[in-house]
């Protein structure tokens, strides 16, 4: 039945019947129609301080939630703020709506200087996500909102803008909201199976490399690793989804130096909802010619980066169960065991700086907790492979675009995601000012969310690639900032930390708190 709503009430009426709860964002002049509405609704609204942090915040809830995220910003400026926001949920494969005003219907094709104008803001956002649209009526905002929602939750996740032009929020028409479209999971033709099948059933030593794509996925891949006895090797973004501490987890360590003997020994290799990026794969491509069989929901990402024996389209948990439903051999658990020990030494050698730190960390962690981390070093090459997470979707971070300031805002999406879910952020002393005005963000919402900024004094892999290089080393090094003191400016707590045994302390305390807790630790060099 059609009701008459102006244009911010029929978004706000579609985003409910889609099941949002939560949105990040900031008001401005344009979008007040939005805000009006969104003010009458169910719907909680998260005031950033600046519109990255809401898509960063937005990317955090949906990466922990599994269902879409949603921010809200004001025409012009506002949301090109948010393209990185937007780049960053692309190259993840992370589904995040980002909405905003554009200009009015009826204006001058070579523009005219309204507030917040620029050249093409469609064309601009277009260009960096998976979906996009610009609506030109009321009575078609409900259906663009279900488009974007089925853009985002079909096939291979992406982030989709919709543009409203500013005359329409305010204009009322008969409006008719629709529900989310039905889907289905996609399985694999029978025929692949089939050849998939036998080829892990004849294989004397397999693996599994697990992406982000296999989130969903937990229970089938740990079945089907067990049958198969086959060690489990995951991306950044699938680490967690086998707990780091079963027989058969080989971590987050596809970057490792001794995975490529790894990959040489298996005769089967089965990667599940990865596109084998040199993003994760920082040492070469996959060499795994004539044993690799993928599965994956975006047909493109069947053959990139590596072209597999066997190709397998379709939704990762259905083609799974699909692949376990006939298959028989006999596992070889020991198998794991050793390339873990070997791996382990590779994942030290590389996070030796971090790993007092990580096992400290590691004390105050319960079992389900989330680790949201920064483009650092104290991250990428740390907390990746050293500390062990057991749940999916438990270690967030910026992979592809490899986007600075990413953990602060993120982290309050998850943690407004994950409920009593222990939550925390690490980030690196360059990196946390990228967004760090988002302290007061958290500190108004109150939650009890430990911060942690390993300080390396500025730009460290920066600096460390110029010594590579033999180029002079500048303009990477950062004043001292008393980084407990800001934070205490900004409603937060703080704490500075002489060594890293003080730390399990620190953030036991820190979950404990009324209000987020910025902790300070120095990088020890070893």
């Amino acid at each position: 039945m059609a009701t008459d709503m102006n244009g911010g009430q029929a978004l706000v009426a579609a985003l409910e019947a889609h099941g949002v709860r939560t949105v990040f964002g900031i008001p401005g002049t344009h979008n007040l129609p939005i805000y009006g509405a969104l003010a009458e609704s169910q719907i909680t609204h998260v005031l950033t301080r600046h519109e990255q942090g809401a898509g960063y915040a937005a990317d955090g809830y949906a990466r922990t939630s599994g269902k879409p995220g949603v921010a809200i910003t004001t025409s012009g400026p506002a949301i090109l703020n948010t393209a990185a926001a937007a780049a960053q949920a692309y190259s993840d494969s992370i589904p995040v709506l980002l909405i905003s005003p554009g200009l009015p219907l009826r204006h001058p094709s070579n523009g005219n200087g309204i507030l917040h104008e620029i050249k093409n803001q469609t064309g601009a956002m277009d260009s960096i996500v998976g979906h996009s649209q610009r609506v030109t009526s009321v009575a078609e905002i409900p259906l663009a909102v279900a488009q974007c929602f089925a853009a985002m939750t079909s096939g291979r996740p992406r982030p989709a803008y919709l543009e409203i032009p500013l005359d329409i929020l305010d204009e009322a028409a008969p409006v008719t909201i629709l529900g989310p479209i039905a889907q289905s999971a996609v399985t694999a033709p029978v025929a692949a199976l089939e050849t998939a099948r036998a080829l892990l059933a004849a294989a004397d030593s397999p693996l599994i490399i697990a992406g982000g794509g296999s989130s969903g996925a937990a229970t089938p891949l740990r079945e089907l690793a067990e049958l198969l006895g086959a060690p489990v090797l995951t991306t950044t973004n699938g680490k967690g989804v086998l707990p780091e501490s079963h027989d058969l987890s080989l971590g987050a360590g596809v970057h490792l130096p001794s995975v490529k003997d790894l990959v040489t020994e298996s005769d089967a290799i089965l990667a599940v909802g990865t596109e084998l990026a040199p993003s994760d794969f920082w040492y070469g491509p996959l060499e795994a010619e004539g044993k690799l069989i993928r599965i994956d929901i975006d047909q493109t990402s069947l053959c990139t980066n590596a072209i597999p024996e066997v190709a397998l389209i379709g939704d990762a948990s259905a083609t799974l169960r699909a692949l376990i439903d006939g298959l028989v051999r006999e596992p070889a658990m020991q198998r794991a065991a050793q390339w873990r020990i070997r791996l382990r030494s590779d994942s030290e050698v590389e996070g030796k700086n971090y790993l007092g730190i990580l096992a400290a960390l590691d004390k105050a962690l319960d079992e389900d907790a989330i680790l949201v981390g920064d483009s650092t070093m104290a991250c990428y090459y740390g907390a990746m492979a050293n500390l062990p997470l057991h749940r999916p979707r438990s270690f967030l971070y910026p992979t592809g675009v490899g986007t600075l300031g990413y953990g602060l805002p993120a982290a309050i999406g998850a943690k407004i995601a994950a409920g009593d879910r222990q939550v925390v952020a690490m980030l690196g002393d360059g990196g946390v000012m990228f967004t760090i005005a988002e302290l007061a963000a958290a500190a108004e919402l109150a939650v009890p969310l430990p911060i942690i900024v390993v300080d390396n004094g500025g730009y460290g892999e920066i600096r460390d690639e110029m010594i590579e290089r033999s180029d002079p080393v500048h303009a990477v090094g950062l004043a001292a900032i008393d980084f407990p003191a800001l934070a205490r400016s900004m409603g937060c707590l703080g704490v500075g930390l002489e060594s890293s045994a003080d730390l399990t302390d620190a953030v036991t305390k820190a979950f404990a708190a009324d209000r987020p807790t910025v902790i300070h630790i120095r990088e020890e060099k070893s």
